[in-house]
């Protein structure tokens, strides 16, 4: 993702985009931190590239993408809920006139165990991996706590 206004190359931004809750098989949540935002810790999220882009190809892009992590080594599963929101104010010029609403579809990859990650310097500048509890109480993003704090329902330990 970059910050440049949309052009008839790179158009608006789909309203629709994933959120991807990594984990180990014992709940430790990679958490990344926003390039754009110091202080602004989250999971993978990213926007379809399409508008016929599956939301598990979209996670799977994105996490690569972000963390250098491949998902198809790893346990990749949708897990059939999304939040609807409102865009942040400061991101809204990504999106047509208009668009003031995004649906985030949320997964779940699970690693087994801490993996090493390779950050995009352009997006992100820190990671770390934190209990699941520690991990929601330091996200920016409300929906992305609750997607995490659903990671004993979603992911249970085996």
């Amino acid at each position: 993702m970059t910050d440049a206004a949309p052009t008839p190359s790179r158009p608006y931004k789909i309203p629709r985009s994933v959120l991807v809750v990594i984990h180990t098989a014992d709940w430790h949540v990679l958490l990344i931190e926003r390039a754009d935002h110091p202080g602004y810790w989250q999971s993978v999220t990213g926007s379809l590239d399409r508008e016929d882009e599956a939301p598990s190809d979209a996670a799977a892009r994105e996490v690569f993408e972000e963390t250098g992590i491949d998902a198809s080594l790893h346990r990749l599963v949708d897990w059939r809920c999304s939040n609807v929101y409102d865009i942040y104010p400061e991101w809204l010029w990504r999106y047509a006139p208009g668009v003031s609403r995004n649906t985030e579809h949320v997964l779940g990859l699970d690693t087994g165990g801490i993996v090493p990650v390779r950050l995009s310097p352009r997006e992100h500048i820190s990671f770390q991996w934190l209990p699941w509890r520690e991990a929601a109480q330091r996200c920016f993003s409300p929906s992305n706590a609750e997607a995490i704090l659903k990671l004993p329902e979603k992911s249970p330990r085996g």
